[in-house]
């Protein structure tokens, strides 16, 4: 008797590693979908600001650094930005 319900168990340990494999495989499976949809989301957005190839690394670390073009044309000239806020 003892013997029939190890072969159970053993059955069952196979089993439910048979289908822990296939729901990690489903896991990894979504996660690229989620990845190559994000990416999509990325690349549309970007296309959408009609930003040339070669301002698109400076835009996007002058974003990343939360400067906006408004602080960097202040920042540009100070002498001047005092004048005309005195003036």
């Amino acid at each position: 008797m003892t013997i029939l319900k190890s072969a159970r168990i053993e059955a069952e340990l196979v089993k439910a590693r048979e289908k822990l494999a296939e729901q990690q495989g489903k896991i990894k499976e979504l996660e690229q979908k989620r990845t190559e949809f994000e990416n999509m989301e990325i690349v549309e957005t970007v296309r959408g600001l009609n930003v040339p190839l070669n301002e698109l690394a400076s835009l996007l670390a002058r974003a990343k650094s939360g400067e906006t073009a408004g602080q960097k044309a202040r920042a540009v000239n100070p002498e001047q930005n005092r004048e005309e806020d005195e003036g």
